[in-house]
């Protein structure tokens, strides 16, 4: 049966994904108030936090945002809002730059530049919620979204989502863990529970 419009995508793992970016900014904001920014802990909790956020951004930039576009051609305001997308997206990325530059050099001004960071991240998080996710559940296809998860998981590979996985569940609400989990695989499910959390723990991240 060919595939309509109609059918709901499941945004539950891009909603998880955009909680653990926010997670990891309120800890590096704590970790910076308690001062123990330049511990190893923290410094590797930044390390996946930016790498996390480059995978997800590069997967939206260049498998995502130009499938939407080719979707909304002739619609002035669809194509603003994924022109907005992509400046968000250039607007982070010196913040990034930023911060962990600071976080090296423990330089005075990292909790302003923190504090920049998560607001800015924030404010394109949620425009992205509330603008972008509706736009594409209206225009793209399920097998649209499973073309996009697809690309973020090859470009993760098996290491990769070894830490992805625990990482988005990592202190989250049952609930909201029970979801994402749920949203998995059978296999994925499996080996988070017997290999993967446990090797996410022992990396210590945002420990003191």
């Amino acid at each position: 049966m060919t595939e309509t419009r109609t059918e709901k995508i499941d945004f539950t793992a891009m909603y998880a994904s955009h909680d653990a970016f926010r997670r990891d900014l309120e800890r590096l904001g704590q970790a910076v108030a308690d001062g123990r920014a330049n511990t190893p802990g923290v410094r590797a909790g930044w390390d996946n936090f930016t790498h996390q956020l480059h995978v997800h951004h590069t997967a939206e930039d260049s498998g995502l945002w130009p499938r939407v576009r080719d979707r909304v051609a002739g619609r002035p305001r669809d194509l603003t809002l994924l022109d907005d997308m992509e400046a968000e997206h250039s607007r982070i990325d010196p913040l990034l730059a930023a911060v962990d530059t600071a976080l090296r050099d423990q330089a005075p001004e990292l909790p302003d530049l923190v504090r920049a960071l998560t607001a800015t991240l924030d404010d394109h998080l949620k425009h992205e919620e509330d603008s972008a996710l509706p736009l594409m559940q209206d225009v793209l296809t399920t097998a649209d979204w499973a073309a996009f998860t697809g690309r973020i998981r090859e470009t993760q590979g098996l290491r990769g989502a070894a830490v992805f996985v625990p990482w988005v569940v990592d202190g989250a609400p049952e609930s909201d863990r029970a979801a994402f989990l749920n949203a998995m695989p059978p296999p994925v499910r499996v080996l988070n529970r017997l290999f993967w959390e446990g090797g996410y723990r022992r990396k210590g991240l945002w420990t003191v």
